[in-house]
């Protein structure tokens, strides 16, 4: 049986004190297992990976249209923002289109990962609210679902609501897996989450963003989500951050969504490497945690330092590219708290 393999390693002087292992798959829009390292078919929970999928049935019912919603509102549909005031304003501005309430949100808050409103929120003992959630714009679009179909508000998160039951059928749909073989569990912000083989959630994505194979109504709402994950990455996560980053500099022919725990999802369209598009999928074992700094900034060492690394393997990333993203990797100098060079931080993987 195949097993996890080495992602990135990192060493103190000469010595590799740490490894961060996992597998990777990457899949074309036929189903094609393009390349692969460790277990290719490892069964691990998308998390907030599973965004756009999650909002696909919605855009798919004309929910975009029904609303007014602009190219940002989809894109946060997707999306683990930061909480930036940015995000906040927008996910009000579609609560007022929808006519509902914040209240209405069943995600719970957290504090913000932007700097900016993190210190504001420290500094004056703001209690966050739901719509602070990373997932409010997720959660605020299901209830935009919800009461467009004249369905129950108060149970949206049950994995037995409709809506819940129609983004199951279309993720297991779009991964080309049986929809009763889809794990569930409980995300962090109490919507049903999915896990299946990495091949599958990578093929998702590559008919995401190659949707030639797939009826019109839905491939035009494939469409619409990542022409508007691309157009506004900031939504999808926030300026300086990875997603957001990479977005900008694929210049429209890569759309990323990280999930928590570990997991990263990279679709690229048609084109970057071959005809068809491609998903990629990957898991980091050990979850890959974020860290803050003394700033107060968050940020994860493995996921974007692999991604940047695969995509390099894979020629999708010009050297001028890989030059305006150097400060995700994939090599890295690692410094103490002095600014003393301590080690460096590389990929230790071939893709096969």
């Amino acid at each position: 049986m195949t097993v996890r393999q080495p992602l990135l390693e990192l060493t103190r002087g000469r010595v590799v004190e740490s490894t961060h292992i996992g597998s990777i798959a990457i899949v074309d829009s036929n189903g094609t297992l393009l390349h692969s390292y460790g277990d290719p078919h490892e069964v691990a929970f998308l998390r907030s990976s599973a965004k756009p999928f999650q909002a696909l049935p919605f855009i798919e019912r004309g929910g975009a249209e029904h609303f007014n919603f602009t190219q940002s509102e989809i894109s946060i549909s997707c999306a683990s923002h930061e909480t930036a005031q940015i995000h906040l304003d927008t996910v009000k501005a579609m609560q007022a289109k929808i006519g509902i309430q914040e209240t209405d949100l069943q995600c719970g808050g957290h504090l913000p990962g932007d700097t900016v409103l993190l210190k504001k929120v420290i500094k004056q003992d703001i209690l966050p609210t739901a719509n602070f959630n990373n997932c409010s714009g997720k959660h605020t679009s299901m209830l935009a679902h919800a009461k467009m179909r004249g369905l129950p508000l108060e149970n949206y998160l049950d994995k037995s609501h409709p809506i819940q039951q129609d983004i199951l059928s279309t993720f297991a749909e779009m991964c080309k897996f049986e929809k009763e073989k889809v794990e569930l569990g409980i995300d962090g912000c109490s919507a049903p989450n999915f896990a299946v083989p990495l091949f599958n959630a990578a093929l998702g994505m590559a008919r995401l963003c190659d949707p030639r194979e797939l009826s019109e109504t839905r491939a035009t709402a494939c469409k619409k989500i990542t022409s508007a994950m691309i157009a506004h990455p900031e939504m999808v996560s926030n300026f300086g951050e990875f997603d957001c980053e990479l977005m900008q500099a694929g210049e429209g022919r890569i759309v990323t969504k990280r999930g928590a725990e570990g997991f990263q999802l990279i679709g690229l369209m048609p084109g970057v490497y071959g005809e068809y598009g491609v998903g990629i999928a990957f898991k980091v074992t050990d979850g890959d945690a974020a860290r803050m700094n003394d700033e107060l900034e968050s940020s994860v060492r493995v996921r974007p330092a692999v991604t940047l690394e695969i995509l390099r393997q894979l020629k999708a990333l010009n050297d001028s590219q890989l030059k305006s993203l150097e400060a995700f990797g994939p090599k890295k100098q690692l410094t103490n708290h002095r600014g003393l060079v301590t080690g460096e931080s590389y990929p230790a993987f071939q893709l096969a």
